[in-house]
């Protein structure tokens, strides 16, 4: 399937991306796409679920309800200026009549764009002219995870504006093991790397490398705890920041979902799981049965063994631990909730 790049004038044929801000409609210009369809193909099915927004650029495009023809569109007529089939989930089935272009754009992040536009209170020139040139698109990346889908559009706003921009050398340490957490990091242009420093590794164990759109710092905000890797950069760069108490207000409070054990209990009936984030000595003095241990050091390096489908309760003794893994699974698009009070005054536990 070929893919070619969007132009400004394409976008604003459709409705409502005609109503976007230049600056908006540039940063959906650059995570957008033609593509093309060959006739006969499915663009998209019955019940599809699939939070993405299609236009038709050239050819035709038959509905189906079923085995039965409900409709057909055909591109560049008045019907087609609106998106294919909205709402979800989808009434029909989109089928090619003939060689197709289309466009598909991530939905949440359309509905933010649209809701910036409409609120009127930030304008995303403030932070990506001139100077940023196209390293402004660290903002796109950042609205495109799922934790910025569950934050209030005036939160956006405003964490945005109150990021410093911060430039780096190559070798300089912008966060030391051990140290106070005291900022929320963003990648916006450079690299760096992440170690951990163990009894048996004075050097450091290297743990990931960070590019522009990547983030870093939140579990020592979120647990009131020492930095517990050290982030040196790899090559000159610039990050933004955002305080701790900034991060905790504007980020961080919103983004958590806290349940009480009636709750959680709830979410387990129906399919969800306990994961447990203290160390592997505490899970086997005192845990739930059938519950999941990942040390919460170890949860970033082990997202590909939980599965996004399944909704997580997090706990640990009291709730500072569980509250900064959650937040990790909630910004990389788990359903992750926060047992309230922890495990320690409860009977959800038991003795091992």
């Amino acid at each position: 399937m070929d893919e070619i790049p969007v132009d400004l004038a394409l976008l604003k044929s459709f409705s409502p991306l005609d109503g976007l801000k230049a600056e908006n409609l540039h940063a959906l210009a650059r995570k957008t796409q033609v593509r093309s369809l060959d006739a006969g193909r499915v663009l998209f099915k019955e019940g599809d679920t699939d939070k993405r927004t299609f236009y038709l650029v050239s050819g035709k495009i038959e509905y189906r309800a079923g085995e039965r023809v409900v409709g057909n569109v055909a591109a560049r007529t008045p019907e087609a200026r609106t998106a294919l089939v909205p709402g979800l989930p989808r009434k029909f089935t989109a089928r090619a009549l003939t060689d197709v272009e289309y466009i598909m754009i991530d939905s949440d992040l359309l509905d933010v764009l649209l809701t910036w536009d409409q609120t009127g209170q930030y304008e995303v020139s403030e932070l990506s002219a001139g100077s940023l040139g196209d390293e402004g698109d660290w903002m796109t990346t950042l609205l495109q995870t799922k934790a910025f889908h569950r934050i209030p559009p005036a939160n956006i706003q405003a964490i945005f504006m109150r990021m410093q921009r911060i430039q780096y050398r190559a070798g300089d340490v912008v966060i030391k093991q051990g140290t106070e957490g005291d900022y929320f990091y963003v990648v916006i242009a450079g690299k760096c790397t992440v170690t951990r420093e163990t009894p048996l590794n004075k050097e450091g164990i290297k743990l990931a490398e960070l590019g522009p759109g990547d983030s870093f710092g939140e579990e020592a905000l979120i647990a009131e705890a020492k930095r517990n890797a050290t982030v040196v950069m790899a090559s000159d760069g610039t990050l933004m920041r955002l305080g701790k108490q900034d991060f905790q207000t504007l980020l961080n409070e919103p983004l958590l979902q806290w349940v009480d054990r009636e709750q959680a209990g709830e979410i387990i009936a129906k399919g969800g799981k306990w994961l447990d984030v203290r160390l592997p000595s505490e899970f086997q003095n005192f845990r739930i049965d059938d519950a999941i241990n990942i040390p919460l050091y170890f949860i970033r390096l082990k997202l590909n063994a939980l599965d996004k489908n399944v909704h997580y309760v997090v706990c640990c003794d009291t709730g500072r631990r569980s509250s900064a893994a959650a937040y990790i699974l909630c910004e990389r698009g788990f359903d992750a909730y926060v047992l309230r009070g922890g495990l320690s005054g409860g009977e959800a536990a038991r003795p091992s």
